[in-house]
């Protein structure tokens, strides 16, 4: 028998079985389809009957494995559950993505190895990691993460002193 005529003699009780063991029609007919592929890429040989049972089994068992992963999935949700998303008032949107741009441009204002350390301690890196990635000894790591600090924070200060004066500027206008 090829896997024409086996899909077609075996598929719809293969359906029906799955059908009744998910409670769900798409689960069941992916499940059986997936059955079938693994027939064909594990290329199972053997009479009717023996595939036949062989799709059941592995039918069953990637059922039973979408329950576990459905029960897993309820579990977690109410462990934790998905709050909906407040959304901040306008003003408060425009005044983060202000404080966001100020601090993209006070950081691209330093240099390459200020902006590294500076952005690998945010991340938790070690001062050894650290040290590493902009090649210097990882006792020195904390002196220049200070030093990278302040110079951030005056590009911060320096840029805060633009906007302010823009502001005034155009509210002359």
């Amino acid at each position: 028998m090829n896997f024409d005529e086996l899909f077609d003699d075996l598929y719809p009780g293969l359906h029906r079985y799955c059908a009744r063991l998910s409670a769900d029609a798409d689960v069941a007919e992916d499940v059986a389809q997936e059955a079938f592929v693994r027939l064909l890429e594990r290329k199972v040989q053997g009479e009717p009957a023996r595939l036949r049972a062989w799709l059941f089994k592995v039918a069953t068992h990637l059922i039973r494995d979408q329950v576990k992963i459905r029960e897993n999935r309820w579990r977690l949700l109410e462990e934790n559950p998905v709050l909906p998303h407040a959304h901040a008032p306008p003003d408060e949107v425009v005044e983060r993505r202000e404080r966001e741009g100020m601090a993209r441009r006070a950081l691209d204002s330093l240099d390459e190895r200020d902006r590294t350390l500076l952005l690998m301690r945010e991340e938790g890196f070690a001062y050894r990691e650290m040290a590493e990635a902009v090649g210097v000894q990882s006792t020195s790591v904390g002196t220049l993460l200070a030093r990278a600090r302040r110079r951030f924070g005056k590009a911060v200060e320096e840029i805060e002193g633009e906007s302010l004066k823009e502001r005034i500027h155009e509210g002359a206008s």
